[in-house]
């Protein structure tokens, strides 16, 4: 058991019988009154963020957990198989916990973090940039460069993602995982 003065950025913990990590902390001593830790913790499981204070000396059980690298394979029925990079070991991932399965490309390498002690998988964090190729969007005309104007495109992987009127079929292009959003067209 460990107690507020462990707290640092990254710990994970059990809090209400949930697992949290702590994004951010601050420790708050006023001139009046007992001290406290002003906390910002993201749920794993959900990935809410949830601002809580603790008393200072308040007990917390901090948790271990493991950030292993995995490569993507295949999709089985509801499941993503993934393949270990070390022990070649095929782990299926529920549909439910991969945060933007769109984005998922075969071979693609992953972070799955996972809660060590009983070696059961929590989050699967995809790299923050893809490259993929343009599948199909509709034909974009000459001068369309000058204008903030997007329009839908399906990459490779079946997504749709917005991008300048200037991008074309078969083109490759870079897209924020986390936002969906196109960042750049990548030459060739």
């Amino acid at each position: 058991m460990a107690n507020t003065a462990d707290i640092r950025n990254g710990l994970c913990i059990k809090h209400n019988d949930k697992l949290f990590q702590i994004i951010e902390f601050q420790h708050v001593k006023p001139g009046k009154g007992p001290a406290f830790v002003r906390t910002k913790m993201r749920q794993i499981e959900s990935g809410r963020v949830l601002d809580h204070t603790f008393s200072a000396g308040h007990k917390i059980e901090p948790v271990r957990i493991e950030n292993r690298e995995h490569q993507y394979l295949y999709q089985e029925s509801t499941d993503y198989v993934f393949m270990n990079n070390e022990s070649f070991e095929q782990i299926n991932i529920p549909a439910k916990m991969v945060e933007k399965p769109l984005f998922l490309q075969e071979g693609m390498v992953v972070n799955i973090l996972f809660h060590a002690e009983e070696e059961t998988p929590l989050v699967v964090d995809l790299p923050m940039y893809i490259i993929s190729e343009v599948t199909y969007t509709e034909p974009g005309v000459k001068g369309d460069t000058a204008t903030n104007s997007m329009k839908l495109a399906t990459i490779a992987s079946g997504a749709e993602v917005k991008v300048p009127l200037f991008i074309d079929n078969g083109e490759i292009i870079k897209i924020d995982t986390r936002t969906g959003i196109y960042v750049e067209r990548v030459k060739k």
